[in-house]
């Protein structure tokens, strides 16, 4: 399967390479060399931030006209914010709550409160993900803490494999757009958007997707005759929220904090890891070996993606300084005759690179060229980022590259295929939200408005 995935992804970074070659030839060799370069090193396998950063290195030194110590210079002014500091903390934050079992807890009040419908653990599976979003801020988080436990909970119940795995995979997505997000941190910073309103613009639509998926529950319960899980008891409702009060105060002090402007984003964060460590001792779940192993990975996961920041930090830089983002700009304006256009455009573009590459790294590297151009079509650049971060959610359930379905062929034990086979239905009220929220801006922009405006 691992040569399969990788040849077919060759052979698309092929094409665009040939369609970056057309593109670019009349812009001058050593812009062609930079996108040429950057294609080539993404077929071959190299990192992402290598490939970004090497690209960038050999550009410079091709031109000859700025010094070589410029890529260094960039790239550390690229990670030297203070939003992006955020970043340690979620990751840190969503990693003790799986370690310390607040995952069960969540998952047993979502059963209480919604496992009495027609297809109750799927329900249980949407409602469980809207509230560790408002934890853990990242998909892949969502699918390897909560998802173990779910799939596990319905097959024993007797559910269908492929239905399983395909709500965990679909609801996962939830995370990242309801605050806190990672993803959202990322743009705010690439795009110099403010990430208060960033989140504060994911938390409807974020809603209206679970709602959308599960109206999709409910009609493949109704279709393959799924039976309720079990009666609605007001007693089973009552313990279950008191058993999970502690692990249910992280969302509203975390998002509630945030828009209430008690904290920023990054104190938020802080606030996230400390509460996570409050409510392990309290549980007794959480021992020193375990605080190491996630703090190490925490470690591993940043030192990734802020090494991916600074290498498009250095690329953004090229591509302004040279005005490549103005001649697309300048191009997508002669071509497209309008603001639906544009945003066809970009949702086209943003769901095959998301087919592709990783969330952040597509994020670091499309932000520089198609936020210009939002932004002079009149897009709200917040709008803007909910619209990027869902396009690129929704990628991480397609092939070749689908990291929520690697994670759950993982958990669950079947392949790769028979994972998006399981999703593919799911796809279906994920892109409906996403035609909702494209060419309906105030279900985005009401939320921002109403606090920050």
């Amino acid at each position: 399967m691992v040569s399969r995935l990788s040849s077919s992804t060759a052979i698309v970074l092929a094409i665009l390479l040939a369609a970056v070659t057309l593109g670019l030839a009349i812009m001058g060799e050593h812009l062609y060399f930079l996108f040429a370069c950057v294609f080539l090193f993404m077929i071959i396998g190299v990192p992402v931030a290598i490939a970004l950063a090497g690209s960038s290195l050999l550009f410079i030194v091709m031109q000859g006209t700025v010094p070589d110590l410029v890529v260094v210079h960039r790239m550390i002014n690229g990670v030297d914010s203070f939003p992006l500091l955020a970043v340690p903390f979620f990751i840190l934050a969503g990693s003790l709550m799986n370690t310390v079992g607040v995952t069960n807890r969540i998952f047993d009040f979502a059963k209480a409160v919604v496992g009495w419908l027609p297809g109750g653990l799927g329900h249980v599976n949407v409602g469980a993900s809207i509230i560790f979003a408002g934890m853990s801020g990242a998909a892949v988080a969502d699918a390897g803490g909560l998802g173990m436990i779910e799939i596990k909970a319905m097959r024993d119940a007797g559910y269908d494999d492929d239905f399983s795995v395909g709500v965990t995979a679909a609801s996962s997505t939830i995370g990242p757009i309801i605050p806190p997000s990672l993803p959202m941190v990322i743009y705010g910073v690439m795009a110099n958007a403010s990430i208060g309103q960033l989140f504060a613009a994911g938390f409807l639509p974020g809603l209206l997707m679970g709602a959308a998926l599960m109206g999709m529950v409910a009609y493949m319960a109704h279709q393959r005759g799924y039976p309720r899980d079990q009666g609605f008891s007001f007693r089973r409702l009552v313990t279950s929220f008191f058993r999970a009060f502690m692990s249910l105060m992280t969302p509203i002090i975390i998002v509630g904090g945030i828009l209430t402007g008690a904290f920023t984003p990054t104190e938020a964060a802080v606030a996230a890891v400390v509460y996570a460590a409050v409510l392990g001792i309290f549980y007794r779940t959480l021992t020193l070996k375990r605080l190491v192993f996630v703090s190490m990975e925490t470690f591993e996961t940043t030192a990734v993606i802020m090494l991916i920041v600074a290498g498009a930090s250095i690329f953004a830089w090229i591509l302004t300084s040279t005005r490549v983002t103005e001649l697309f700009v300048g191009f997508a304006m002669e071509t497209l005759e309008s603001k639906v256009l544009v945003l066809l455009m970009v949702n086209v573009i943003l769901l095959v690179v998301g087919c592709f590459m990783e969330t952040i790294a597509a994020i670091t590297i499309l932000v520089p060229v198609l936020v210009p151009l939002a932004i002079k079509v009149g897009i709200d650049p917040v709008h803007f980022g909910v619209v990027m971060v869902l396009n690129l959610m929704i990628g991480l359930l397609t092939p070749p590259v689908g990291m929520v379905l690697y994670v759950l062929s993982r958990v669950s034990g079947r392949s790769f295929e028979q994972c998006f086979s399981g999703t593919a239905p799911f796809l279906v009220p994920l892109v409906i939200v996403l035609v909702v929220i494209t060419f309906m801006p105030e279900v985005s922009l009401w939320l921002p408005n109403l606090i920050y405006r």
